[in-house]
């Protein structure tokens, strides 16, 4: 079970069930907001992403939408693809406490057709209205890091509509 930190939007038990639905289709959902040196590119490559929110759990065959990093320049969400590889990062010896870093490939399937950044997300900021717009804020911008998110069916379905 993924422990949901308070004040996220998606329930502990909404979350299961998103996570329920993905496992029985065999592929889990993610989006990772990171640089990115060429948008149009058709394969990425991300070493040591942080991971968040059940992002370290990210596997080969997982669905992913990819968001450019606004901090670094970028415009918010430009491709979905199928994640071809993925190899957590050992953690370092003697250091207390680490989040969890995660190499991945990943193949691109579409390129986004309209824009959804920080911008469009921001409105969005009542952590518990339950609307897939307020999970992909929450997750992905209320703190700048970049990282992998693990994100609910309900959140790739809003997604998908960009595409």
């Amino acid at each position: 079970m993924l422990t949901v930190r308070r004040g996220d939007p998606t329930s502990t038990r909404r979350h299961e069930q998103s996570r329920s639905l993905a496992s029985e289709e065999g592929t889990e959902m993610y989006a990772i907001k990171a640089e990115v040196s060429d948008p149009g590119a058709t394969s990425f490559a991300f070493r040591e992403q942080k991971t968040m929110y059940g992002g370290k759990k990210i596997a080969a065959g997982d669905t992913i939408f990819l968001f450019t990093s606004e901090n670094e320049g970028g415009s918010g969400l430009i491709a979905s693809g199928i994640v071809t590889s993925a190899e957590a990062t050992p953690k370092k010896p003697g250091v207390e406490r680490q989040t969890p870093r995660v190499s991945i490939t990943i193949k691109r399937t579409a390129l986004a057709k309209c824009r959804l950044g920080r911008s469009e997300l921001k409105p969005f900021s009542d952590w518990n209205d339950g609307r897939p717009e307020t999970e992909l804020n929450f997750k992905l911008y209320r703190q700048a890091t970049d990282k992998i998110v693990g994100i609910s069916d309900e959140a790739a379905a809003f997604l998908r509509e960009f595409f």
